[in-house]
């Protein structure tokens, strides 16, 4: 093994992580508690960071090292290898994208999500329309530099999917449709419906944010290595390991909400912190798609914390957090009335049953606007338009319908199908865990979480990117991709809760 010339390499890749975690952390400062008259001095900081990454990543020194490196990989250990084959891939899509371009991207990034907040806080979807336009350019100009030959949504959402296309994609989520919109139609036509009447009250914020910090916690969240905050729209953010924010909004109203975004974002903090130890700033250890990493959100959102299990462990603490709401309820009502189904607007406020449907109808209209047969004025009215056709409801408002999520306001686009593929994961993952770890429900009822954090960190966080998302599920579970499982699961969930026969 060439060691100098390797060192050389993890060197300039740990300056490499280091300067984008100050672009991470300055992200989070933006969303969270920066100034609203600092925005535009903060997107040309963004920008110029940018260029300063851009021009680190496409640095001929860095090929230099790259090319130095012995060519018989056989004599690298498996993480070298990894690191090397990552940084030979983040170089070659770097050097096709000008520094221009880069900077551009990442300056409308910062300037867009504030015009997307003040859009979607007065309802007018026209004042962020113009920004949306420029993104879709600038993206289908990134594609075309990166991917020529590959269709330029494809080319979006290999950002998120390494090697996965709308060719794999699609199949399964017709087969979504094709079960889930009937069984959520049954669903609603069933004379068993869970009372939630309970969980409409006055839920005091201070109460909420306790109760959620305490769950977290519990669950394995390291505070002195991470914080929760309070967002305009929940995620898991940071700057390393050691460093992990997630956010969360609340409503007096709701707590639920609260609750189960903390609970979501912990899910993604526990996969950060639960990153291999060694070279935790080097490619080998970062996570590994967001199917992967949203796997992880969703396995303790839906397969723990909305299970029986984790309600019956829980339902003393939140009466004794809310006793006036939910006096006289009981861990069996609570579990129905946070299941219970019903087509609405919000896709983050969505039951697990109509959630994929959410993130079916983002999918299309983003492949839509690509491909042009959508255009961006149209987007009310097409998403109006598939809400009713999927969920049988239509937005009132386009802040409760276009304009609820802030994806579209950073470019992200090809993420959202991320969700729905990390929820059939996190379903197969769930389903190996049970097996192997009998003592799972028991576990959860206990509130022993440590058993199940520990499984997540061995099987799925410390291997980083040492495998293709592909090679990681059948390594975790012996087999591929499976969606079979995702609607069996929730075919005998809502079956045995709205009594489906």
């Amino acid at each position: 093994m060439n060691t100098e010339n390797y060192q050389a390499l993890v060197e300039k890749l740990e300056e490499i992580s280091h300067l984008k975690g100050v672009m991470a952390t300055i992200g989070w400062d933006q969303e969270v508690v920066m100034p609203p008259g600092a925005a535009q001095a903060r997107s040309e900081q963004i920008s110029a960071l940018a260029g300063i990454i851009h021009e680190r990543v496409t640095d001929p020194r860095l090929q230099d090292c790259l090319d130095a490196l012995d060519q018989d990989t056989t004599l690298y250990d498996s993480i070298a290898r990894c690191n090397i084959r990552e940084a030979q891939r983040n170089v070659a899509r770097a050097t096709k994208v000008p520094k221009k371009l880069v900077q551009e991207m990442a300056k409308l990034s910062s300037q867009s999500h504030l015009v997307w907040v003040a859009a979607r806080k007065e309802n007018k979807f026209s004042n962020f329309a113009p920004v949306l336009k420029r993104f879709l350019e600038l993206k289908k100009e990134w594609a075309q530099c990166v991917f020529p030959n590959m269709n330029s949504y494809d080319a979006n959402i290999d950002n998120f999917e390494q090697g996965t296309t709308k060719a794999e994609i699609s199949p399964v989520f017709a087969r979504l449709k094709s079960e889930l919109i009937p069984l959520i139609k049954a669903v609603q036509e069933s004379s068993c419906h869970p009372d939630r009447a309970f969980l409409q009250g006055t839920f005091p914020v201070g109460k909420q944010e306790a109760l959620a910090r305490q769950i977290s916690r519990d669950m394995g969240f390291q505070f002195d290595q991470g914080r929760m905050d309070v967002s305009v729209h929940p995620f898991c953010g940071g700057s390393h390991p050691t460093d992990v924010r997630i956010t969360t909004r609340y409503q007096e109203s709701n707590f639920i909400e609260s609750l189960y975004a903390v609970i979501h974002e912990t899910g993604h903090g526990l996969y950060e912190q639960g990153r291999m130890m060694e070279g935790r700033s080097l490619p080998a250890s970062e996570s590994l798609t967001m199917g992967i990493h949203e796997s992880q959100s969703l396995f303790w959102e839906r397969m723990i914390a909305q299970n029986k299990y984790f309600c019956a462990h829980y339902f003393e603490s939140i009466r004794a957090t809310f006793p006036e709401n939910l006096d006289g309820e009981s861990a069996s009502s609570f579990y129905q009335a946070i299941n219970s189904c019903k087509p609405d607007f919000i896709r983050v406020e969505a039951d697990e049953l109509t959630y994929p449907l959410h993130i079916i109808l983002r999918y299309e209209i983003e492949s839509a606007l690509f491909d042009g047969s959508i255009g961006v004025d149209d987007l009310p009215e097409a998403w109006n338009e598939l809400m009713f056709k999927y969920l049988g409801v239509k937005p009132p408002t386009d802040t409760l319908g276009v304009l609820q999520d802030s994806h579209w306001s950073s470019g992200a686009f090809g993420y959202f199908p991320s969700y729905t593929l990390g929820a059939i994961y996190a379903c197969q993952f769930y389903r190996t865990l049970v097996k192997e770890l009998p003592e799972t429900e028991k576990n959860i009822e206990a509130g022993n979480f440590m058993p199940i954090k520990n499984w997540l960190n061995e099987k799925i966080h410390r291997q980083g990117r040492l495998y293709t998302p592909q090679e990681l599920v059948q390594q975790v579970t012996g087999e591929g991709l499976n969606p079979d499982y995702f609607v069996t699961y929730l075919k005998q969930k809502y079956g045995d809760i709205y009594r489906l026969g």
